[in-house]
């Protein structure tokens, strides 16, 4: 079929106080590089979401996040064009409908629209997100000095080293979202299993590490076929040499399968499948 490769480049601010710049930027962007851009230029705010693969216009849509930080947290404004209407339109932070890995892009607006520009609010004071994970162990190193720039090399070297480099390693990247559970939930599991990676996001709500789910029951690095978990992150499926879309769905389907027979939950996919 006809693939289009949105190349749609530019960065340009639209508004600035003491305390913020906005940012336009093409969708054609790559990501990573428009990251090192607001570092360079004296912006934070989007250093956690160093090194993760794609251009800007997909952010949005994924609503990317890692190491504490989402991206709808600096996103104001998503501009689009209309595919079957052949007009340009836009929608504002509230009406994106951001979730957890989910917009309205990924719903009413899925495959219906074109992502031409997204608007980035993003600080002129640096205010560090080290809550999470490894980042805790740069914290306790040098906290107080801490830049931004710090935070993404120690960020850009942990995704160097737990996950496949895409032009060397065929892989889907991270294939499921980390499960949300209730408080009598995650009681039972760290009953079961004390060594269960998990954090709080409210009072009744606890998101537990899928990769550990996979990793526990014995798939980390596990393959069948050409199909496989990267031996580094189990959350990773990758493609050893020429598993067919199909066989990396159905290996996605059984690890689903072993994930809920032992703990009772249901992994749910973070990729889009067509």
């Amino acid at each position: 079929g006809l693939i289009i490769h949105n190349k749609i480049k530019g960065i340009e601010k639209v508004e600035e106080n003491k305390d913020s710049l906005t940012l336009r930027v093409g969708a054609g962007e790559n990501w990573h590089e428009f990251v090192l851009h607001t570092l360079k230029i004296g912006l934070s705010g989007i250093e956690n979401l160093s090194l993760i693969p794609g251009c800007v216009g997909a952010a949005p849509i994924q609503n990317i996040g890692a190491y504490g930080v989402e991206v709808k947290d600096f996103i104001t404004k998503v501009e689009f064009y209309h595919i079957k209407e052949k007009e340009f339109d836009n929608r504002n932070k509230i009406e994106c409908d951001f979730g957890y890995r989910d917009s309205i892009f990924k719903k009413s607006l899925k495959n219906k629209v074109i992502i031409t520009h997204v608007y980035f609010k993003l600080n002129k004071k640096f205010k560090k997100i080290i809550n999470y994970g490894a980042l805790k162990e740069l914290a306790q190193k040098k906290s107080a000095e801490l830049k931004a720039k710090d935070i993404s090399n120690f960020i850009i070297k942990i995704r160097n080293s737990k996950l496949p480099n895409p032009e060397n390693i065929g892989n889907a990247g991270s294939f499921f979202k980390n499960p949300i559970v209730g408080s009598s939930k995650i009681e039972r599991l760290a009953k079961d299993y004390p060594q269960i990676s998990y954090f709080k996001v409210d009072n009744n709500k606890f998101k537990v590490s899928a990769g550990w789910l996979i990793e526990n029951i014995g798939l980390k690095g596990y393959r069948k076929g050409d199909a496989g978990t990267y031996e580094k992150q189990a959350l990773v499926i990758i493609n050893h040499s020429n598993a067919s879309g199909k066989e990396l769905l159905l290996f996605s389907n059984f690890i689903t399968e072993k994930v809920h027979n032992t703990y009772d939950i249901i992994l749910e996919k973070e990729v889009n499948i067509y």
